[in-house]
């Protein structure tokens, strides 16, 4: 589990072999099922999740309560819902499971422990945050700017080995269309 996110470290900082074994101590695994809940709404999000296998989506039930999902969650990706982690508030989002998960929980005590006794994770993560906020600036542009079908475009362009494990209902949401949309596009560009 430690090896794809100690690659995902070394590609930004370069740990020694002392900082690798500590890293290790400051995580505790989790596995979940497809379906099942690293968090909901309204819980306080007690830890950044590393995604070692499966995918999770983040998403906001609407009134109506259709899921508007904000992120799609990966092997070498980070989620969390960043804003009550760090102010440990109150959840907005619920982060669900699309299938089998096995992940990497640092808790917030873990995330200021790790901060102070290895120096270089802090520019690690400082690193991973300016890249998010440029990815969340881009992804409003995104669905403000653009037409169904550049989004689409987008989509297959950045994460075209995604799209084959995550039900087009679900890339629908991410994309902000309906699935008959999603579908009248998709079945557009494949012709």
């Amino acid at each position: 589990m430690f090896e794809i996110l100690l690659s995902h470290i070394q590609l930004k900082v370069e740990l020694s072999e002392i900082d690798k074994n500590l890293l290790k101590t400051f995580f505790k695994t989790k596995k979940l099922r497809k379906g099942q809940y690293l968090l909901q709404q309204d819980q306080v999000c007690k830890d950044l999740a590393f995604v070692s296998k499966g995918v999770l989506k983040s998403y906001l039930l609407d009134e109506k309560g259709i899921e508007n999902i904000n992120l799609l969650g990966w092997e070498g990706w980070w989620i969390s819902d960043f804003q009550s982690f760090v102010y440990q508030e109150p959840a907005i989002f619920d982060i669900e499971a699309v299938e089998p998960c096995e992940l990497l929980l640092l808790s917030r005590e873990n995330y200021e422990k790790l901060m102070d006794e290895i120096p270089l994770m802090e520019k690690y993560f400082r690193l991973l945050f300016e890249r998010s906020l440029a990815s969340k600036d881009r992804s409003l542009i995104s669905f403000n700017a653009f037409t169904a079908e550049e989004k689409y475009d987008q989509l297959l362009q950045n994460y075209p080995a995604i799209l084959e494990r995550i039900p087009q209902y679900l890339l629908a949401s991410y994309v902000g269309v309906t699935p008959e949309t999603f579908s009248r596009i998709k079945n557009k560009k494949s012709k």
